[in-house]
């Protein structure tokens, strides 16, 4: 093997690896730079988040508006699930950089955090039969039976209505069948989980009242720090009503819209 031809085999071995090198490194910038919203949650609240029982993926309705916020944006979603109260500190630390959560706005966090708009409004809901036409919103509960569950905000402003017979229940599910049975004349709970039963249930002689009872407003939080990022998440979210988006997300958790 002569000198030259053994000269022209390593110069060409040499410039075989540069070119691999460098499609190598074009794949880790290319990979480097793809943009990540590292978002927070208690995966502990149905419908809004919680793990599915055949897989460990976070789904419910806050992980589904999330990802399709993300998706607007241009960011990969990374969710970390986080005790409820730890969100906040974990993204004071830098940890994350937005909580979503069914976190209520309210001005103890404001202190703290900036909200985007308001997605969804939560509350206090009357769920009633569906031939029931006798109470139509809350005043007409005096004297009626009620189905409420141990310890929710809903069972206390039960209590406060005239004359009302007040039924504590272990779970949600318990207040529906009692409902059902025909041993109440109504079931108040908060709205966001009686709309998901009704959902979910294809439960067709019950509906829900309209009217909200303390209402409720939840909305992304994010660093103070941060008010370019609130200000995309505010557009992302105007987009997706714009465009129907969130109205599909809404109505696979919740039903149609009253």
């Amino acid at each position: 093997m002569s000198k030259k031809f053994l000269l022209l085999c390593m110069m060409s071995l040499f410039i075989l690896t540069a070119v691999v090198a460098g499609c190598g490194d074009q794949k880790k910038d290319a990979a480097s730079s793809e943009k990540v919203l590292r978002v927070g949650c208690n995966a502990d609240f149905a419908p809004f988040e919680f793990q599915s029982e055949d897989s460990k993926e976070y789904t419910g309705f806050d992980m589904d508006l999330i990802r399709a916020v993300g998706k607007e944006m241009g960011y990969k979603v990374d969710i970390q699930n986080i005790n409820f109260d730890g969100l906040i500190p974990s993204m004071e630390a830098g940890n994350i950089d937005v909580i979503i959560s069914g976190m209520t706005i309210n001005d103890e966090r404001k202190n703290k955090v900036l909200f985007s708009k308001p997605y969804y409004q939560s509350g206090l809901t009357i769920v009633v039969k569906g031939d029931n036409d006798a109470i139509k919103e809350f005043k007409d509960l005096d004297g009626k039976k009620i189905a409420v569950q141990i310890g929710t905000t809903g069972a206390t402003e039960a209590k406060t209505i005239p004359n009302a017979v007040v039924k504590e229940f272990n779970s949600s599910a318990d207040t529906f069948m009692e409902l059902k049975a025909g041993g109440v004349d109504a079931v108040v709970n908060d709205r966001p989980v009686n709309d998901y039963y009704l959902a979910k249930s294809g439960e067709k002689n019950v509906k829900r009242l309209s009217e909200v009872l303390t209402a409720e407003d939840y909305g992304i939080a994010m660093s103070k720090k941060n008010p370019e990022l609130a200000k995309q998440i505010d557009e992302a979210l105007d987009k997706l009503k714009a465009n129907g988006e969130y109205d599909k997300i809404y109505e696979t958790w919740f039903g149609k819209k009253q």
